[in-house]
């Protein structure tokens, strides 16, 4: 491992994590005149966002904004991107931070153009992390079309194999460096923002909803990238198991959210994702029966209102006021049961579909993976934000539950935040 040192950076900004929220903060930052570093630990840009099929108002796709904000980092000198990283230590106080950060080898240099000739010639699959583990990609691989940085990846595990050997061979822009290695970067910045995101809440540790051991039952993000046309099933909805149309559909909101013995809280956007979901099946499956379980539905502001109400509206889809007490299967058709007490009629329902969809809440990244430095958390893992000290600030959903509307809107006041912090206004 190699250790960097930069030239003291006056007036810089770090901002940890690359996605919607990081973006928005480091864009507002840099064009109005401030270096920003951006530490991102993915092989690219984007986060959550990037793995969306669409995000509301609009229902747009991701390349809606990203593609735009990925042109203003290319074009922006201040903008210093670094991904495969993450942050390791941070001391000083505001003003003046020492930051270590820990570069992984992505084993392909900028010469690359994309041409796709090393996954061509590399034999080797892993797991794809893009799509949540449903499906495998070649080891030397694009991690999505419109990736940024544009270049490939090369995991670790080809490395001292034959596909190695091959997948040099194949390039023809001397692109692929297989004998890279962990680095160090020192960074000497004056504010520090954190946009370390969320993570979907561990749908197997709710035992009574079943995923895990049932095919046909799957997370809220996992529909999401079967309806995205470059998720694992090309944008084809069907049941895991075996590949049909689902005829009746069952989404079951706050799984594991609301509960005490799971995520206490309300994670904001699981109602709206789940009505957008609709309009996935909706629009493939027109017949199709959608049932939504629900404790309170949450429609945040007029536009997501008069969503809720378009939704609502649609005679093939019934809302079941009622938290779902379990989820079983019938071990010969595949078919889930799901079964809940109507809050409106105390009824016991027995609801029988082809899928079940849950809608697991948002839990902050720092919950399972710490950040390195002094901050002040919340019960629930959300970073508590000083906002009269400044200096290290957290912005998105590293702070709160949000949407991608609200996530950005937080970002710009926290990037005018960190401006304080350096100015000293």
């Amino acid at each position: 491992m190699t250790t960097e040192k930069t030239a003291p950076a006056s007036e810089s900004i770090l901002v940890v994590g690359g996605g919607i929220s990081g973006l928005t903060t480091a864009l507002e930052a840099a064009e109005v005149g401030y270096d920003v570093f951006v530490v991102e630990k993915n092989p690219y840009l984007g986060g959550r966002v990037a793995q969306l099929n669409q995000y509301f108002p609009k229902l747009c796709p991701p390349t809606c904004g990203l593609e735009i904000n990925f042109r203003r980092i290319k074009d922006n000198p201040r903008i210093h991107v670094l991904t495969m990283a993450e942050v390791e230590k941070i001391d000083g106080g505001p003003g003046d931070y020492d930051a270590t950060v820990k570069i992984s080898p992505r084993f392909v240099n900028e010469n690359c153009t994309c041409c796709g000739a090393c996954e061509d010639a590399c034999k080797m699959e892993v797991s794809n992390d893009f799509n949540l583990g449903m499906d495998n990609t070649r080891a030397a691989y694009l991690p999505f079309a419109m990736a940024f940085p544009a270049r490939y990846v090369i995991s670790p595990q080809v490395i001292g194999t034959e596909d190695a050997d091959r997948i040099k061979k194949a390039c023809r822009y001397d692109a692929v460096e297989l004998d890279m290695a962990e680095r160090t970067v020192n960074l000497k910045v004056g504010a520090v923002v954190w946009a370390t995101g969320w993570e979907p809440y561990d749908a197997n540790r709710i035992d009574n909803l079943g995923f895990g051991s049932y095919p046909n039952i799957i997370t809220n993000m996992m529909l999401e990238r079967m309806a995205a046309p470059n998720g694992p099933t090309r944008g084809i909805i069907r049941r895991p198991s075996d590949s049909q149309a689902p005829e009746s559909i069952a989404f079951v909101q706050c799984a594991g959210s609301r509960d005490e013995n799971h995520l206490p809280y309300c994670s904001y956007i699981c109602c709206m994702a789940s009505l957008k979901h609709a309009t996935y099946i909706r629009s493939r499956y027109p017949e199709a029966k959608i049932y939504i379980f629900y404790i309170d539905l949450r429609a945040p502001g007029y536009r997501y209102e008069r969503f809720y109400d378009t939704i609502k509206a649609d005679e093939n889809v019934f809302f079941i006021k009622g938290k779902v007490a379990e989820v079983t299967e019938n071990a010969d058709t595949h078919q889930l049961t799901v079964t809940a007490e109507n809050a409106v009629t105390g009824e016991k329902v027995h609801q029988t579909v082809d899928m079940v969809v849950l809608a697991t809440g948002m839990q902050p990244t720092a919950v399972n993976h710490p950040l390195p430095a002094d901050l002040t958390f919340n019960e629930n893992g959300f970073v508590i934000n000083d906002l009269k000290g400044g200096g290290m600030l957290a912005t998105g959903c590293a702070n709160k539950p949000a949407d991608v509307v609200s996530s950005n809107q937080n970002a710009t006041g926290m990037a005018l935040k960190a401006i304080q912090t350096l100015t000293g206004k």
